[in-house]
């Protein structure tokens, strides 16, 4: 079984004994075939507020199982549930160093959903607000980093980041006009260079 992460630009495969290991990346046009198979009810709000029900019974279980304290919120943003899990101590741990944590959950939480209803889920999974944060730190990073570029005409390599962290970039840099971004390299190298257009 292949399960995307959040970008597209990478898969994992889970093995008959549920060890990750690397398979071929997927394409973003392979991914959005993918993300329209099923029914068209997996479009529905309906539909999401029953994966996002299906994650939170889940999660809830998990967190017992763990003994973690937590507040489940459950939301419907564009097309994709966004579930959330705050309130409770120590739930960096459920992060991670640099959200790999959050990243394994998020999937094995999209397995449990897949697994419920019979579709591929896109659900979203943040732990204290981890990835809200993350993502206005990189919204910025991808504005000042655009700012650069149109200053000094150069191009500019950023840090390796994940899928996730990738595409937040290239959105704060395409709204900017007079530069471009793209991805570089092999993962877990993978990284955005912001170009003049």
């Amino acid at each position: 079984m292949t399960v995307e992460t959040d970008g597209g630009d990478a898969a994992v495969a889970l093995s008959a004994n549920g060890v990750a290991t690397e398979a071929e990346p997927v394409t973003e046009n392979e991914s959005d075939a993918e993300a329209k198979t099923g029914s068209g009810a997996n479009d529905s709000e309906e539909a999401l507020i029953e994966e996002g029900e299906i994650a939170g019974d889940y999660l809830e279980q998990l967190l017992d199982v763990l003994d973690f304290d937590g507040d489940i919120d459950l939301d419907v943003e564009g097309d994709r549930a966004v579930v959330s899990i705050d309130g409770g101590r120590d739930l960096s741990k459920l992060v991670g160093r640099r959200g790999e944590v959050l990243d394994a959950l998020q999937e094995l939480t999209r397995l449990a959903v897949q697994q419920a209803t019979g579709i591929r889920s896109r659900l979203m999974l943040d732990v204290a607000g981890w990835r809200s944060k993350r993502r206005a730190e990189l919204s910025a990073l991808g504005a000042e980093a655009a700012q650069r570029v149109l200053a000094s005409g150069e191009p500019e390599s950023l840090a390796p980041m994940t899928p996730f962290e990738r595409k937040i970039v290239h959105d704060a840099v395409a709204a900017v006009a007079g530069v471009t971004s793209e991805s570089e390299g092999a993962e877990p190298n993978r990284r955005v260079v912001v170009l003049p257009a």
